[in-house]
């Protein structure tokens, strides 16, 4: 089963939905579209150009929310049921599309296609382009191969042996990467933005309202005013690679001295 597009899901708390919405349509230069779902939980972040949208917000009435994808295909029932095959359980139904949960409990849902393929824009030297799922070492490698096996998309060695990279096709505006937790805790997820200068980006996102909380070996881990934790990372906005050894040691020389 071909996926001919992909949603990254920004979840936050319902209370928080406002900060949330304002935050992320700065961030990635987009409008709201109209508001949806029984509890108008849901909206669409659209371009301003007339690309296709590629994230969406949604309203948690319980928890602190995460990320999850969207995967859009032509038949979702048969993709349901392949996901089904591979481990995945349904957790909700609904007219047209699916929630899911992975084996490891991570959600994403099933979606129908409606003919998207215009990647949006860089915008601001970033793009949101990646979510990240948060894996027990204990389920790691199983569900690293379920991701895999759901997708059909390269599975590649990550920078650092605790990630794994899944790889869509040219085309698509939103892949995964797989972390491997340090402990044993519930599956989550969260963003990824690539940054062609994560300073200048942080810099950016702390006038919209984001806080810094941590900094890696090539990103910096923020809070978004809603209280959700994304990471802005060292690759390239336009193609998603991490740039070169040398690079990568400037970035990090120059994020030491700030």
């Amino acid at each position: 089963m071909t996926i001919r597009w992909t949603y990254a899901f920004v979840d936050r708390p319902a209370a928080r939905l406002a900060g949330t919405r304002a935050f992320w349509t700065a961030v990635t230069g987009t409008r709201l579209s109209e508001l949806r779902g029984d509890r108008q939980e849901f909206v669409t972040l659209v371009p301003e150009d007339g690309t296709d949208a590629c994230v969406k917000v949604q309203g948690v009435v319980s928890g602190e929310g995460g990320a999850h994808l969207d995967f859009s295909v032509e038949d979702v029932p048969e993709f349901v049921t392949s996901a089904e095959k591979l481990g995945a359980e349904v957790v909700a139904g609904h007219e047209g599309w699916a929630v899911l949960r992975s084996p490891a409990g991570q959600l994403f849902c099933a979606v129908p296609w409606h003919g998207e393929s215009a990647r949006p824009p860089v915008v601001a030297g970033s793009r949101l382009d990646q979510v990240c799922l948060d894996i027990a070492p204990s389920v790691y490698e199983a569900e690293a191969a379920f991701w895999a096996g759901l997708t059909g998309w390269d599975l590649l060695t990550g920078s650092l042996p605790e990630f794994r990279v899944l790889r869509p096709p040219s085309g698509l505006p939103v892949r995964v990467l797989l972390q491997r937790l340090g402990d044993e805790r519930p599956a989550s997820a969260h963003l990824d933005l690539a940054c062609a200068d994560i300073e200048a980006t942080r810099a950016r996102h702390e006038e919209l309202g984001a806080t810094p909380v941590s900094r890696g070996t090539h990103w910096t881990v923020m809070r978004d005013p809603a209280g959700g934790t994304y990471c802005l990372t060292a690759r390239d906005p336009e193609t998603g690679a991490l740039p070169s050894p040398s690079v990568r040691d400037a970035q990090r020389r120059a994020g030491q001295a700030g």
